[in-house]
This record gives structure tokens, sequence and C-alpha cells, in this order.
């Protein structure tokens, strides 16, 4: 009688094969969540960064022209386009177009920063639909002398 009473409240060891595989499906949820998240976050500090260096840039050619006086404000054409490249390696990173209109007594400056995927784009389009072509950088002021 003790021998089957020990037989029968004898425990078990290990895990069951649908416990180790329910295990390693929790597991992998959790891996792909965590690997999501790591690329949404890469890909937010790429944004963020390209944004800051359209944000400098166009900063960048407001200085600029500041420092110009009056009849070098007037000399500067009206619409410039410039490709730049910020890190020296051969390949466009920014196109930067700069439009100064002079109202009198002052000049009107607009600087606006687009990404590489415009570089081919129509000057005048991007200058009129400049949200439509995703810009990335956009300044306005006004140069008084």
């Amino acid at each position: 009688m003790i021998k089957r009473f020990r037989g029968r409240f004898r425990r078990r060891t290990g895990f069951s094969l649908i416990e180790v595989l329910i295990g390693v499906f929790l597991v992998a949820v959790a891996v792909i969540g965590l690997a999501q998240l790591i690329l949404i976050g890469m890909m937010n500090n790429s944004r963020a960064s390209d944004i800051a260096n359209a944000v400098f840039l166009a900063q960048q050619e407001i200085d600029y022209l500041r420092t110009l006086t009056r009849e070098e404000l007037s000399l500067v054409q009206p619409t410039t386009s410039e490709l730049l490249d910020l890190n020296a390696d051969g390949s466009t990173d920014f196109r930067r177009i700069t439009v100064v209109t002079f109202q009198d007594p002052a000049f009107a400056v607009k600087v606006l920063v687009f990404s590489t995927a415009q570089a081919l784009a129509n000057v005048s389009d991007l200058i009129a639909y400049p949200e439509r072509n995703r810009v990335r950088a956009r300044m306005e002021t006004v140069i008084s002398r």
C-alpha cells in the first residue's frame, strides 16, 4: 500500500513539448516587437538628422545674405539653386534654393532645402509647392538696410 501511495504522487521533472513551444513563441513575439521598436527609432533618428542639417543649411544661407551690403544684395540673382555635398563623399546630400526679391526698402529672402530626391526636380515647381515636394527646411526673412 505504501508503494502505490508513493507512485501516485511522484513529481515529474522537465517541461513538456507544448510548454517549450509556447515559451519559444512568447520569446519570439517579444524579440520581434523590440526589433520593430529599434527600427522605428533608427528611422526617426535619421529623419531628425536630415531635418537638423537642412535647418542649419537654410540658416547658414540667411546669415550669409545678412552680411551683404545693400548694393551687394541688389546684385544677388533672384533665384539660385545649388546641390550640396555635406560630407564630401561625392554624392549630393541636399538641394538648397534661395529666392531673393526686392521690396522697397528691404529684401525678402526665402530659403528652401530639399532632400536628394528633389535634385533633378523643376525649380519653379519646388518653389510653388514645397510641401508636396517634401521640403526639409523652409525659412523666410526680411533683410533691410
